[in-house]
């Protein structure tokens, strides 16, 4: 069939099978098919959409264009976990030692943060030694000791996802449900883990702004997976206010080490045990209960086991793990604004993404992919959605380059706050679960 009868098709609402799905996409990846005709496909998707099968089919043949990682060479039951981006979301760090301490095997590939949102790389790497770029061998070793090891993205996973996303980016076709799955899930499912705890963020903050659009997201993520022969999960959290307390790479790492030690914030706390539940859940193939998981992920925080397994994993990536025994040591900044209200009431609502990017204009991200982060700025949020605060007082501490001017970043941080007159509810933090 010629690419423009499977346009011409898609564009008419019809059902493409595999073989019409796996032509264009393998002629776009190989060159044949040329940039306009994909735009026009992109958008008959994003118009008219795909049903499970051919949104499976999508992801299918996006996975098989490049590289996949095999994990053969790991005893015991593999998973990974994946989050839809937000604001001071360390939850990484964090859940991948609690699930080594489980004696489950986190093997993890993660991304770099571009714009308002982190990278879970960015943030490791401000501890000082620590290496993302590992051979695969060495990683398949500390996975099968440690129990958990995080390296960056291969450049050859997925290469249609890349080419394609390039695309939707220019053409306004990037908010689609089916063209969000396949691209989330054909980056899983080449890395051949038997399980996947997916993280959906919903509201301000996240891409996904609405519950009922993120519902649909996760049902057809777990329905992708389910027929790749994976057992996953998919949690829905809410992205309404940044997660925890710190938003800055050396920051979220004290957090993340505080969090394990179980001196961490509410939220994250809650979250990480929700999704360490999960995890166990699928493992055991649910033959113990939601209340017997939470007992067993409370108990390797409380007694340090957690803990122990991310001094473990960053000793073994060539990292300073005494930073993480004295957290003092991280590259933090000693120059610190605070952000003062400017009236009296009570905190309404906190624009997550302006938050995200005021942390970008600080240093603590990137602008570009080529920019350089700063891994000793950020900020700690003092206040929440719910709180009572008095003009005057501290909503933020921010901590600053001096030799930069942080005006802009600081304005930016100060209207991201909005304070009410009359009481708030603090906001559920756990919206869903869909399995």
């Amino acid at each position: 069939m010629r690419t423009y009868d499977i346009i011409k098709k898609k564009r008419d609402g019809q059902t493409l099978v595999q073989n019409e799905i796996q032509q264009i996409i393998e002629g776009y990846v190989q060159g044949t098919v040329p940039d306009y005709q994909m735009s026009a496909f992109l958008m008959a998707v994003f118009l008219k959409g795909m049903t499970d099968e051919e949104t499976f089919h999508l992801t299918d043949t996006m996975l098989k264009s490049g590289e996949t990682v095999s994990l053969a060479g790991i005893k015991g039951f593999t998973v990974d976990k994946h989050s839809t981006g937000g604001v001071g979301d360390k939850t990484s760090l964090v859940l991948g030692p609690i699930l080594a301490a489980l004696d489950l095997k986190v093997a993890k590939l993660s991304g770099r943060g571009l714009g308002h949102t982190g990278g879970t790389i960015d943030k490791l790497e401000s501890i000082k030694g620590f290496s993302c770029d590992i051979p695969t061998d060495k990683f398949i070793e500390i996975v099968n000791r440690v129990g958990v090891a995080i390296v960056g993205q291969t450049a050859n996973l997925v290469p249609a996802d890349k080419k394609m996303y390039a695309l939707r980016d220019v053409t306004a076709t990037v908010d689609s449900i089916p063209l969000i799955a396949a691209s989330i899930m054909s980056k899983k499912l080449a890395i051949e883990n038997k399980g996947l705890i997916l993280d959906v963020k919903v509201g301000s903050g996240a891409f996904m702004k609405k519950l009922e659009d993120a519902r649909e997201l996760a049902r057809l993520m777990v329905s992708i997976g389910k027929q790749a022969g994976r057992k996953v999960t998919a949690v829905l959290s809410n992205m309404d206010e940044p997660l925890g307390e710190m938003i800055g790479n050396s920051l979220e790492v004290l957090e993340a080490a505080e969090t394990l030690k179980g001196k961490g914030p509410s939220d994250l706390t809650e979250l990480v045990k929700i999704l360490a539940s999960e995890a166990l859940l699928i493992s055991t193939n649910r033959m113990i209960n939601q209340s017997q998981a939470s007992k067993k992920v409370e108990e390797v925080i409380a007694t340090g086991r957690a803990f122990k397994k991310l001094v473990e994993m960053v000793q073994a990536q060539g990292g300073d793990q005494t930073v993480i025994e004295n957290t003092d040591r991280l590259p933090i900044s000693k120059d610190i604004v605070p952000l003062l209200a400017e009236n009296s009431g009570f905190i309404s609502a906190i624009e997550c993404e302006e938050i995200g990017l005021a942390a970008m204009m600080l240093g603590a991200g990137r602008e570009t992919k080529e920019a350089k982060i700063d891994f000793k700025v950020g900020l700690r949020l003092l206040k929440h959605v719910g709180n009572k605060v008095e003009k005057g007082e501290i909503l933020a501490a921010v901590y600053v380059n001096p030799l930069l001017n942080n005006e802009a970043a600081i304005k930016r941080l100060s209207s991201a706050f909005h304070i009410s007159q009359n009481p708030v509810q603090p906001q559920k933090l756990i919206l869903d679960i869909v399995s």
